[in-house]
């Protein structure tokens, strides 16, 4: 039965299947679930907030930035914001990406374990376990308060937000899944909140069969997809930012209603690079790494290129891609702008 005061079901992943994947996704101890008639995969900690990402209450001045994971999401971020707010340099500068906009279901992927070692690693220090409890907490309880405009990450798929989630502005980013799998792969090795274990094969094969967070990946672009001619959507492509970002500045500063001189858009293209955003304290989560929950010497900001999931692939996994791929777009118009 649905859960109360919300529309879809929430059924437990299969036990066998559950084990299987804590063995190698460490960073959950208790188990997954599958939400609404798509399945959309998620932490069993979902239940605890799914309701209130569904009747959290939608402002006309909201502006979301959302992406299935390793989109392009944190390229756009910067890039909506700063597009949003006059090119205000000094301010994303001195303030970071993550405070600029709080992550909505990120403590949906936080388990209870791990929050007990997060809050035991850092307890020596009341700035970090403030800024641990900010990074944590419920994404609708930060954003309750907020004021507005309210400037909000998320990788929800459309059907799992209010209803009347286009009253407020959103950016949805997409790109071909093949390199969405190689980058999220890395960050999972990196962050503790997932903790995977496994080769790049066994994650692949995972993300495939719609046994990863978010995941049926296909479904969350369609919903999006579907809407896409809605005035208060903008649909991008990740290789659209990395072939034409000043055509893809031009789009998001139209769908705000803002006008930029071709010398500011070049100013900010400069800002946008891989090069200036991987020295850019403000949005490689250096957050992450101070707090203990990002490890390792990976980059949250890796090598911002199309197609580098072809270093990965064997001739047997880039055949199964083609064809999984071909079969997700049979009945649809969406097509990657490379394909």
């Amino acid at each position: 039965m649905p859960e109360t005061n919300y529309p879809f079901e929430i059924t437990d992943v299969e036990e066998g299947t559950s084990k299987m994947l804590m063995k190698y996704f460490t960073g959950e101890m208790t188990g997954f679930v599958r939400v609404g008639p798509k399945g959309y995969f998620f932490p069993q900690k979902f239940r605890q907030e799914a309701a209130n990402f569904y009747n959290m209450a939608i402002r006309p001045s909201d502006i979301f930035v959302t992406s299935y994971p390793r989109s392009g999401t944190t390229w756009a971020q910067e890039l909506v914001w700063m597009v949003a707010n006059d090119l205000d340099y000094e301010t994303s500068n001195a303030i970071p990406l993550t405070e600029r906009y709080p992550f909505l279901e990120f403590s949906v992927c936080v388990h209870p374990v791990n929050m007990q070692r997060f809050i035991e690693e850092n307890s020596h220090d009341e700035s970090k376990l403030e800024l641990l409890r900010m990074v944590t907490k419920p994404g609708t309880e930060l954003l309750a308060d907020a004021p507005s405009p309210r400037f909000i990450k998320s990788h929800l798929p459309l059907s799992l937000f209010p209803p009347n989630i286009l009253d407020g502005k959103m950016i949805y980013v997409a790109r071909d899944p093949r390199d969405v799998a190689v980058s999220f792969y890395h960050l999972n090795k990196s962050m503790r909140t997932q903790g995977y274990t496994g080769d790049f094969k066994l994650f692949w094969e995972c993300f495939m069969n719609d046994l990863h967070h978010w995941t049926p990946f296909f479904e969350h672009l369609k919903e999006a997809w579907e809407k896409r001619h809605h005035p208060n959507l903008l649909f991008l492509f990740y290789e659209e930012l990395s072939k034409d970002l000043p055509g893809a500045v031009r789009r998001v500063a139209d769908f705000f209603g803002k006008s930029y001189s071709d010398l500011q858009i070049e100013h900010l293209c400069d800002h946008l690079s891989i090069d200036s955003f991987k020295n850019n304290n403000s949005v490689n989560y250096d957050v992450m790494k101070e707090l203990g929950i990002m490890v390792g010497n990976k980059e949250f900001i890796r090598k911002g290129k199309a197609g580098g999931w072809k270093d990965y692939f064997d001739e047997d996994m880039t055949a199964q891609a083609e064809r999984w791929i071909a079969d997700n777009l049979r009945n649809s118009d969406l097509r990657f702008p490379h394909l």
